[in-house]
């Protein structure tokens, strides 16, 4: 099947009715719950990320998006645990975008032998901000930093933990 017949095929997916929700969502918390960074002394990440939310299927329905984005807090404050064990600097955070769903991810980045880039810079991110009414509930602003860059095509925040500082 072509590239481009896969796309077709899932955009009439996503057209019809969800079905298989109860089961799509224990795979998705399965495999938050499961996820587990590689963290030895070989390890290293250049802008890594997990997509929960690939498909994009939180465009349509908000209760979908809240799941998701609860999803993506979990695995990113998983995830920080993990790092713990990491004996190399690190930064990690989750990009949530306004209209575009299937784009939301967790990163992880180090120091790694493919570029000279850590840490990773944030200068253009309006830092201090407020998460959209919509999800503002499921983000605890006592303990992650939000910020946001916007372009004329789109709006993203950047979700990090308050003991983690945007570089």
């Amino acid at each position: 099947m072509s590239e481009c017949n896969a796309v077709n095929k899932m955009e009439v997916y996503l057209l019809k009715k969800f079905r298989g929700k109860k089961r799509y969502f224990r795979k998705l918390w399965s495999s938050v719950e499961n996820f587990q960074a590689h963290v030895d002394d070989d390890s290293w990440y250049d802008y890594w990320h997990r997509h929960l939310d690939f498909w994009g299927l939180g465009n349509d329905s908000l209760k979908i998006r809240r799941a998701h984005i609860k999803a993506y807090i979990l695995l990113y404050t998983r995830i920080l645990n993990q790092l713990e064990q990491l004996n190399m600097p690190y930064q990690s955070w989750v990009c949530i975008h306004d209209e575009d769903t299937g784009a939301d991810a967790v990163y992880i980045h180090t120091p790694n032998p493919n570029a000279d880039d850590f840490p990773a810079n944030f200068d253009f991110l309006k830092l201090d901000c407020k998460p959209p009414n919509a999800f503002s509930d499921l983000i605890d602003t006592a303990q992650f930093n939000i910020g946001y860059y916007e372009s004329e095509h789109e709006r993203v925040y950047y979700i990090q933990s308050k003991n983690i500082k945007f570089h």
